[in-house]
């Protein structure tokens, strides 16, 4: 009887497994919006709590339209979360108060007219506004005492300017009159207006020292874009009168910025060069001397992301390198490093040290999760938060790193996600998603969104390439460097190197590639559709370069694109900047492509995408479409637009490569009964 009944049993399991295994499916374009990741964490002073920032996507059917929401939790362990603020809101720069007491952080919450400083307490209660500026909080520091704070804003605009622009008198002079971001301090609970101090140039990077006495910022000459990537400089300042007590003369990109414990050092993430396409280097500056050592520079062949002290004269660095992340720690004098996290290891992306030194919390991602909060604690590291568990109801398609061989015979590496149901004889659709900068790179952790189709595109059948061409960053500045004054040149060729290895792994059908990519991506996938159309079914270009001569006369950063890009402004070659233009060869395009663009891009005008629209469309060799988002910049933000995009992305390339049409689908979009 008992055997009957176990056979019984073991049937009945054997049905529910098999049952579950059908019922199991890869991500569809609705799951895009069910994402839920760690975008910022913030570890309390003891090492005992973390909080943490959580995007929440909104409803694009339901939800009044806007970017996602993001949350403000707190964990003390391992699925040991607490909801803090919730709902509806947008939560940003969260830190603490130097005694643990309560969380900081900005937002524009009912009753504001800008973005302000917030406390909410640590054992419960509700959040207090603490301050608002008249043109909204960038960014703040506290004073070791918590009393008093810095912060980065604007000056407000005068009643006589508020005047003529309510009138109407609101013509914008290009690039003069620019107002400054500026540095104020104010005092906690005194119910007195913030002091600005008198500084020259437009600060960035605000943070107080230890003792309390000074503040570190990042200064450039003016507010514009260009002089933030390619002027600042590091500057210590005497917080009472805003006196420069040293500005360190640095080269090339900056990043973040840490005093030491013991208030005689700076570190900041730097660059080897002004040629240097992304700041990388591990630096240490003497704030009494004004010294400059570089800890880790042109012999690490990564790139330094972030930093943090450990102690007065030890370190702890955040890198990548390749396609994985490391963590490491260093002393000032660059010995006694030792390696706390290494490869295969989830992609570390955001970190906070405790002020202890003993403990740090990270926002991290794996091919199989987004972004989650994981905690480094006695060596070992663990994640803390699961903000996603339906992603158990869906088979997620294998990732893995490949590695390749250039024409030339430079060796290169990306990411390969498999398709989910993976044929023997292969011959699979590919897309190949291109990365923008070129000064970026694609790790080994999570690599699906709006823009990029990943465990999407996997499910439908496609094998989907993320190549990391020469150009990209986490591989050293030499490599970084590879692709300057040759735009469009070797860097492009090793796309289609990289396609032509996974046709010869015969994995890949060699005439079902689509590829597509954002800014310099989006140059990429107009390159492949036209200079290269032989090798591409099918393109979406997005917020991408047609003409380098008109691109430069339109982008925000032109010192940028000479410096770290072409090397040579356009008029000293013309021709070469023509030919190195995706229009100059749009007469050859037989490649279907689809152009979008936002349409208030300061970084790549959309009139990018109207030239070659113009172009491909009168002379009629190929199906072109161009669709443009009102509102949006430089990548879309809003709910809508990114499911927008999404759906009109997969459907080019399924129109294209799957079903093998030749002319245009429809301009609208089919989204069922959900509206």
């Amino acid at each position: 009887m008992n055997l009957r009944r176990n056979i019984i049993c073991l049937l009945a399991l054997a049905l529910t497994v098999g049952a579950q295994a059908v019922m199991a499916k890869g991500m569809e374009l609705d799951d895009l919006y069910r994402i839920q990741q760690v975008t910022q964490v913030a570890i309390s002073p003891d090492g005992e709590h973390v909080a943490y920032l959580k995007q929440v996507q909104r409803n694009p059917y339901e939800d009044e339209n806007g970017p996602a929401w993001s949350e403000l939790h707190v964990a003390r362990g391992a699925d040991d979360s607490r909801a803090f603020i919730t709902g509806k809101v947008n939560i940003s720069a969260i830190d603490w108060l130097p005694d643990g007491s309560a969380i900081s952080f900005l937002a524009r919450r009912d009753g504001d007219d800008s973005r302000a400083l917030y406390t909410i307490p640590l054992d419960g209660g509700e959040a207090r506004r603490v301050y608002q500026h008249d043109s909204g909080i960038r960014s703040y520091s506290w004073h070791p005492d918590g009393k008093r704070f810095a912060f980065l804003g604007t000056e407000p605009r005068s009643e006589q300017r508020r005047s003529l622009d309510e009138r109407g008198f609101n013509a914008v002079v290009h690039e003069e009159g620019l107002n400054p971001v500026r540095v104020w301090i104010g005092e906690r609970d005194s119910g007195n207006d913030a002091e600005m101090l008198d500084l020259d140039g437009s600060a960035s990077e605000l943070h107080w020292s230890p003792e309390g006495d000074r503040l570190a910022m990042m200064i450039a000459p003016t507010p514009l874009i260009d002089d933030h990537m390619m002027a600042r400089k590091p500057q210590v300042v005497d917080a009472e009168n805003g006196d420069v007590l040293v500005s360190f003369q640095t080269e090339g990109k900056l990043g973040s910025l840490a005093w030491s414990p013991d208030g005689r050092h700076l570190a900041w993430v730097g660059s080897a060069d002004l040629h240097d396409p992304r700041e990388g280097r591990l630096v240490v500056g003497n704030v009494s001397s004004g010294e400059i050592r570089t800890i880790r520079g042109e012999s690490y062949l990564g790139h330094v992301q972030s930093m943090d002290w450990l102690d007065e004269d030890t370190l702890v660095w955040l890198g990548h390198r390749g396609t994985w992340s490391e963590l490491e720690r260093v002393g000032i004098d660059g010995r006694g490093r030792e390696v706390l996290i290494g490869r295969e290891q989830p992609i570390l992306r955001n970190m906070s040290l405790a002020a202890n030194g003993e403990t740090l919390a990270f926002a991290a991602d794996r091919p199989e999760h987004p972004r989650e909060l994981h905690v480094l604690k006695n060596g070992e590291l663990k994640r803390w938060t699961d903000s996603n568990p339906w992603l158990a109801e869906r088979e997620l398609a294998r990732q893995e790193v490949v590695t390749h061989e250039a024409r030339d015979g430079l060796d290169l590496e990306g990411i390969l996600i498999r398709p989910l149901q993976e044929n023997r004889r292969g011959g699979h659709p590919l897309i190949m998603v291109i990365h923008g900068g070129p000064e970026a790179h694609i790790s080994n952790g999570w690599n699906t969104n709006y823009s990029n189709p990943g465990q999407v595109a996997a499910a439908r059948g496609y094998a989907v390439f993320y190549p990391n061409y020469r150009g990209s960053t986490a591989r050293g500045v030499e490599f970084s460097k590879l692709g300057q004054a040759d735009a469009a040149g070797a860097e492009f060729d090793d796309i289609v190197d990289a396609k032509e290895h996974l046709v010869e792994t015969g994995l890949v059908n060699s005439d079902k590639v689509g590829i597509t990519g954002g800014s310099y991506g989006g140059y990429a996938s107009a390159w492949g559709a036209t200079a290269q159309t032989e090798h591409f079914a099918a393109s979406v270009m997005f917020v991408g370069i047609s003409n380098t001569i008109s691109k430069f006369g339109t982008s925000d950063i032109p010192q940028e694109l000479m410096l770290v890009h072409s090397r040579k402004w356009p008029w000293d070659d013309w021709q070469f900047a023509l030919e190195r233009s995706p229009i100059y060869h749009a007469e050859k395009s037989r490649t279907p492509i689809l152009i979008m663009h936002g349409e208030a891009d300061t970084r790549v005008h959309v009139s990018q995408s109207m030239e070659l629209f113009r172009t491909l469309k009168v002379q009629g060799n190929t199906p072109v479409r161009m669709v443009t988002f009102p509102g949006e910049g430089h990548g879309n933000r809003n709910a809508t637009s990114q499911r927008d995009y999404a759906m009109r992305l997969m459907r080019w390339m399924d129109h294209f490569i799957r079903d093998g049409a030749d002319t245009l689908p429809a301009p609208e979009l089919n989204h069922g009964d959900r509206l």
